[in-house]
């Protein structure tokens, strides 16, 4: 490969204001640290992970300038490893890539090998980042609330934030499974959606925000995928039924939880942490393929809008705004 630079989009810090600059640039392929694998980059998505790295956070990026970006897909130009071939296609979500180490905002990444996933025979590139971060987090949630023994049957599932990445695609993938899907949300004009999506029922984000401080609340789900935080994962916890499940990732409302033990004593209710960026790669390969085949939802355009690599700067600023609605595919190959 002769090719010397590639363009990227780089968060770069600047002393004179608030907020990193950011800007789609031509920069040396030689910038790249090499980690093993060398991946022309097919496609990326935003995650607001993502956004918080471009604008500057500490507690994501350390050091600028910096290329965020969690996840792509792409094939493989050059690899130290001899179970992958040039030309393979393969798949990286989390672990530190667009946090510390470059990420999929590009043309290329450079990521160790052992990061990566082959992709899946019946699994595009496309498809692979359709899916995304916020796929593999809803399947991740998914497994646990399956491997809790909590079947289709067993009652309503709960997904708070539920046009954002993660709620979309959870909503979708539930409703393949044959789950009962209640959505909250705050967008209200989106409901139509939501149900096009699978849900059964949306009900508005205020009715999951008890202020009354009671300890337990009348039983209206079985498990729930709360992406939110504060208040609301306390009113979900306290709303769940016996022996349900709470799977929590999300802090956009507050990192603070304020509950008391009831719902553990009288209910049995379990809380799960979903940590994705740092699963263990054999499940998040076993989950990937089924998310290729039997998990893979049937409405993967109406969860995506396209955009190309060039573009997605504007968009950073509507995921922090909380104006995106379903997940921002990017396209890095034009």
């Amino acid at each position: 490969m002769d090719q010397q630079n590639f363009y990227a989009i780089v968060s770069t810090e600047e002393k004179e204001v608030d907020t990193n600059v950011i800007e789609y640039k031509n920069i040396p392929l030689s910038n790249l640290k090499e980690h093993g694998t060398l991946i022309r980059v097919h496609y990326s998505s935003l995650n607001y992970k993502d956004a918080l790295s471009a604008r500057g956070h500490k507690g994501i990026t350390r050091k600028y300038p910096h290329v965020p970006g969690v996840d792509a897909s792409g094939e493989i130009i050059r690899t130290d490893n001899p179970n992958l071939r040039i030309g393979d296609k393969v798949l990286v979500t989390g672990h530190d890539m667009g946090m510390n180490t470059w990420g999929g905002f590009a043309e290329f990444i450079n990521v160790p090998s052992e990061w990566l996933v082959k992709l899946p025979d019946t699994l595009t590139t496309k498809e692979a980042m359709m899916i995304g971060t916020g796929g593999i987090t809803s399947a991740i949630c998914i497994h646990e609330i399956i491997s809790s023994g909590i079947d289709k049957d067993s009652g309503p599932v709960l997904v708070t934030g539920a046009t954002g990445a993660v709620g979309s695609t959870a909503i979708a993938i539930l409703a393949k499974l044959g789950y009962e899907v209640i959505a909250s949300t705050g967008k209200v004009d989106q409901t139509q959606w939501l149900k096009t999506l699978g849900a059964e029922e949306v009900i508005h984000r205020s009715d999951v925000y008890d202020t009354t401080g009671k300890p337990l609340l009348p039983k209206r789900w079985k498990a729930a995928i709360d992406t939110v935080g504060g208040n609301t994962l306390s009113t979900v916890i306290r709303s769940t039924d016996h022996h349900g499940v709470v799977c929590v990732l999300g802090l956009v409302e507050s990192p603070e939880l304020k509950i008391n033990v009831f719902p553990f004593l009288q209910r049995g209710i379990r809380v799960i942490g979903i940590d994705s960026a740092e699963r263990g790669i054999n499940i998040k390969r076993t989950l990937w393929e089924k998310l290729a085949s039997d998990w893979k939802p049937n409405n993967l355009d109406l969860l995506t809008r396209e955009v190309n690599l060039s573009e997605i700067v504007p968009e950073i600023s509507k995921i922090l705004d909380g104006k995106q609605v379903g997940k921002v595919l990017i396209n890095c190959s034009k």
